[in-house]
């Protein structure tokens, strides 16, 4: 699929405050917001293994009081596909994790956990994008790296 430089442009102007921020380059988080969610700023996904490994439990001693809040929790939101636990982890106070799909908010906290990632995997970018993915699939950062020289 080809998009248009306008297009382009406009998602990098979105992404530039986050990048200085959190001093990541540009084109990976252009690449990874592309990957997750073609920029979709309405995506949401359910995962249910992990509301079994992760979020059952919090519901289970009483960490989580709501259905609706621990299924939101296993659920991920926006461009960058945050799930609610991690922006949770990573300090979202609001009362609805839906507030997520804003793409600023969404590029914010998937900014905040990519550049954990980044920290935590020196020098080494396909680690870092495997573990922003959870692991899941060792096809991730090529999949990503393929959107990079869009955003370049």
């Amino acid at each position: 699929m080809t998009i248009d430089l306008s297009t382009i442009n406009a998602r990098k102007q979105l992404a530039r405050k986050w990048a200085t921020l959190y001093s990541i380059d540009l084109p990976l988080i252009c690449a990874v917001a592309a990957q997750e969610s073609s920029w979709n700023p309405w995506a949401c996904r359910y995962e249910p293994l992990f509301f079994s490994k992760y979020i059952q439990p919090l519901l289970n001693n009483g960490t989580i009081h709501s259905m609706t809040e621990a299924t939101m929790r296993a659920s991920s939101f926006g461009p960058m596909q945050v799930l609610g636990e991690v922006a949770r982890e990573y300090g979202f106070k609001g009362q609805f994790l839906t507030e997520l799909c804003d793409p600023d908010v969404g590029l914010d906290f998937g900014c905040r956990k990519l550049q954990k990632c980044l920290v935590d995997h020196p020098n080494d970018q396909r680690g870092a994008l495997l573990a922003y993915n959870g692991g899941n699939s060792p096809d991730y950062p090529d999949l990503v790296l393929q959107f990079v020289a869009t955003y370049s």
